[in-house]
């Protein structure tokens, strides 16, 4: 219980100092929000008054914690330009990024562990190596690329799947298989990597030595013990995903998060720019923080060494798995 405790605190401090940089980064950008919203030819008198209103007036420390009162309760300003409350704008948008995201995160888990276990099982086959070899090139691929090819494809030869507009799930299929399809790619090598290590280890041959055959070995023994490194860059993954893909949502002129920033940025629109920074930055926490959570519920002994490491013990050695540990007696 100390060990998720001293990790929530730890993600609450760390989302305070990031709402504080990105408070104060806004503030100190040139110009004048209330002209910005008024327009250049504003009296002095309706400038005044509407930095009244923003509070503008005040100092910055007090303007820091009105803000920071105002995210808790949900109240994240006045967008300059919709003239919408930020936080109805963020949740309008997540609707259709949450969607994209889970489809994505469908896509990107079956084919990224499917294939990673399918090419470590058969990686001495020179069909599957031809296969690795593509799976290389996706990762290297731009998505933009991808969505085009997919596009062309699907729409413009097959015309079986809409490119443009959000007409329900048929419209994130192409999205989604877009970004997938390279982070299927990056997935699948960690989880090839990972069991690859793992049959390297002394449990493996101990096994072997029993009479077991690979396959049963992979997935009864290897698969658990490979699936931590797999989880940091599935939580990597699921972070920049919820985050909105601002090129793939723009290619396919869906309404989510990414199109919002890049409206945002090209309107200067700063109280929606500045909550959606505080929108991506909450995100990226949350999914390192779910991370931490199941390192130590896969393996318990994560949560011992890391109390061991904080109690002033020196740095350990990586636990090893309970099967290398068996085989070591």
């Amino acid at each position: 219980m100390k060990f998720y405790f001293k990790k929530f605190i730890d993600f609450l401090s760390t989302l305070f100092l990031v709402a504080a940089v990105t408070f104060l980064t806004f503030q100190l950008l040139p110009g004048n929000p209330a002209l910005a919203i008024l327009g250049p030819e504003a009296e002095q008198a309706q400038i005044e008054a509407m930095e009244e209103t923003l509070e503008l007036n005040k100092p910055l420390v007090l303007r820091f914690f009105s803000w920071l009162k105002g995210v808790f309760s949900g109240n994240l300003g006045i967008s300059y330009k919709y003239n919408e409350k930020v936080s109805f704008l963020i949740k309008n948008a997540l609707k259709n990024t949450a969607s994209l995201a889970i489809l994505t995160l469908i896509f990107t888990v079956a084919s990224g562990v499917f294939s990673g276990i399918f090419f470590a099982r058969f990686r001495k086959n020179k069909f599957v190596s031809g296969l690795t070899f593509i799976n290389q090139l996706w990762i290297s691929v731009p998505t933009f690329c991808t969505a085009l090819l997919l596009i062309l494809i699907f729409t413009v030869f097959l015309n079986i799947l809409p490119s443009v507009g959000f007409f329900g799930l048929k419209s994130l299929i192409l999205p989604a298989l877009s970004i997938s399809l390279g982070s299927g790619a990056i997935l699948s090598r960690y989880v090839l990597t990972s069991i690859k290590n793992e049959l390297k280890q002394d449990y493996v041959r101990t096994a072997k030595s029993k009479g077991l055959s690979e396959k049963q070995i992979i997935f009864r023994h290897i698969l658990k013990n490979s699936l931590i490194p797999s989880i940091t860059t599935l939580g990597l993954i699921t972070a920049e995903i919820f985050g909105g893909s601002i090129i793939i949502e723009n290619v396919f002129s869906l309404p989510g998060i990414g199109r919002l920033i890049t409206t945002s940025i090209s309107s200067r629109d700063f109280p929606l720019l500045q909550g959606l920074t505080l929108y991506l930055a909450g995100m990226t926490l949350t999914c390192n923080f779910a991370v931490d959570i199941l390192y130590s519920v896969i393996d318990p002994r994560v949560r011992q060494i890391r109390r061991k490491s904080s109690s002033g013990s020196g740095i350990l050695p990586e636990p090893k798995s309970p099967q290398a540990r068996d085989a070591a007696l």
